[in-house]
């Protein structure tokens, strides 16, 4: 494998957005974010993108934003994907594993949120699976927002010792909810 090259910006790229829209489009066909909302979200400071590159190609991304207070702080991975060519290979782990570190290193992280669809089907309990080998715990509490059809659970996986949920997860459904707020809040 040549030499991948991590990139984390929080300022709007719009070549390095073409190299991404593919794999963001393929992973997310329906209930991706359009572009204008995740450029306002980069502007807003409180988004970043993740890209992990082989040489001039874009082979897994992200979309990760923080929520909560510099006492203790929760990453809400919004998007993650690995272009389907690469996947299968462990760069998936190895990618969220990057993004973990860099926010341990530069945040006061508590934990890692992510929200994935309830529904018992093949496609999510494989998405279920690949998040459980990651460490994530998943919640029992199903949300239901107002504005998608399918129900969601949330995951999370803890990063400091002391970070508990002491619900079946509507405390973190309570994150995930302020971060989509900020997304669509106007400035």
């Amino acid at each position: 494998m040549t030499s991948l090259q991590w990139v984390t910006t929080t300022t709007w790229d719009e070549s390095l957005w073409q190299k991404i829209q593919p794999i963001y489009k393929e992973a997310f066909p329906h209930g991706a974010k359009p572009k204008r909302i995740l450029r306002t979200m980069l502007e807003q400071n409180h988004t970043f993108i993740h890209a992990l590159m082989d040489q001039d190609q874009v082979i897994a991304m992200a979309i990760t934003g923080l929520v909560g207070s510099s006492a203790e702080y929760i990453l809400i991975i919004d998007y993650m994907a690995v272009h389907h060519d690469w996947r299968d290979q462990g760069i998936g782990m190895s990618f969220l594993e990057q993004i973990k570190q860099w926010a341990i290193q530069e945040y006061s992280l508590a934990a890692i949120v992510i929200e994935v669809e309830a529904e018992d089907t093949p496609l999510n309990q494989s998405r279920l699976l690949f998040w459980e080998k990651c460490g994530f715990i998943a919640t029992s509490y199903v949300h239901q927002y107002i504005w998608v059809p399918e129900p969601y659970r949330a995951m999370v996986l803890p990063v400091q010792a002391d970070f508990v949920v002491d619900d079946q997860g509507e405390s973190l459904f309570r994150h995930i909810i302020s971060f989509h707020e900020k997304a669509y809040r106007k400035r």
